[in-house]
């Protein structure tokens, strides 16, 4: 028999890398999106997944599009609207459903308001298995649904050799230009530390809202020689920025587990990170990282307190966990499960 994907989510990058994770799995793989990507040969269908006046015709829609397709297994990414929206038209469709929980759609989202917060239990309700990249944000999905069938797995890494011996005076930081990722508290704290070691260089990757505001910011504390921002980077240049720096920093109000620091650790780069229990997951303070209490009292000199041959061996014990392949055959193994089980109850495909 066939084995056919429906998959669900938005359409970034993560998406399209999952399904390159696993695509050779399948015989057939169907993208329902917010938008075609035509870089990718995917099989692709546009959906709108807003909670808008179209949000009955848009389920309407996916409930068709399965009854014709007639996945093995559908997968959904992110249990936020994309979910919701889905699962309101597939809750009755007999046909193992997998989703996939990105940080904000546990950590945040639900404790705006009751209406997220109610989705989310509806969406959780209706899947079979939910994959989490934490044992913390499992735990937390546990708190809005106590039954939830939740495993722990990542997209995975490509992991690399890295000679520390190489690296160079650079910090990196490559999360996003929103609030929520504290890049001017990273700045801040370059600022204190480029006084005493001008030779060093903090290196700024990707974009935000507040692009602008973390280069004036640059520019008033008279640094801005220190500081490159790079921008939107190919992966070629971003693991070449691991391979290059001492220190990676990430310092987010909220996140569970994040591929860039995986790759940040697998590259045995020095890691400073917010005091969040998904970064204490992978970083043991003072011994492969720093975890900061105080993100307005950064002291990035401490990094020469690290022994390096104990980070390495820290390091290489972890990262066995973080590669593709690792990962691949955790989700291979979840749609065997639901496949062999599916086949054992003897259910119709479609109801």
């Amino acid at each position: 028999m066939n084995k056919k994907l429906l998959i669900i989510g938005s359409g970034t990058v993560h998406i399209y890398n999952y399904i390159s994770l696993i695509q050779d799995y399948f015989d057939d793989i169907l993208l329902l999106t917010n938008k075609r990507n035509d870089e990718y040969n995917i099989n692709t269908i546009e959906i709108d997944f807003s909670l808008g006046v179209k949000i009955f015709f848009s389920a309407n829609k996916i409930k068709n599009i399965a009854k014709e397709f007639e996945p093995s297994i559908i997968h959904i990414h992110q249990a936020n609207s994309y979910a919701f929206v889905s699962l309101l038209g597939l809750k009755n469709i007999k046909i193992p459903k997998v989703l996939t929980a990105w940080g904000s759609d546990i950590l945040i989202n639900p404790k705006r308001n009751i209406i997220f917060k109610k989705m989310l239990e509806f969406v959780l309700k209706y899947v079979d298995i939910v994959t989490s990249d934490s044992f913390y944000m499992a735990n937390e999905i546990k708190t809005y649904n106590p039954n939830a069938d939740i495993k722990v797995a990542n997209f995975g890494i490509e992991l690399k050799e890295t000679d520390w011996s190489q690296k160079e005076n650079i910090i990196y930081s490559n999360r996003l230009h929103k609030s929520l990722y504290n890049i001017e508290k990273i700045i801040y704290a370059f600022n204190k530390f480029v006084t005493k070691n001008k030779d060093w260089r903090l290196v700024i990757g990707a974009t935000g809202d507040n692009t602008e505001k973390l280069k004036k910011l640059a520019r008033d504390l008279h640094i801005e020689e220190n500081i490159n921002f790079i921008g939107w980077v190919d992966s070629n240049i971003n693991n070449d920025m691991y391979q290059k720096a001492k220190i990676y920093i990430s310092i987010p109000s909220s996140d569970a587990t994040s591929i860039s620091l995986l790759e940040a650790i697998s590259n045995n780069c020095i890691c400073f990170l917010s005091n969040l229990p998904a970064n204490r997951e992978h970083v043991l303070d003072k011994v492969n990282g720093f975890i900061e209490p105080n993100l307005d009292n950064i002291c990035l000199e401490k990094y020469q307190n690290i022994d390096i041959k104990l980070l390495r061996d820290v390091n290489n014990i972890r990262k066995k966990e973080y590669s593709k392949q690792y990962n691949k055959r955790k989700f291979i193994a979840i749609y065997n499960n639901l496949v062999e089980k599916k086949g054992n109850n003897n259910e119709h495909t479609i109801s």
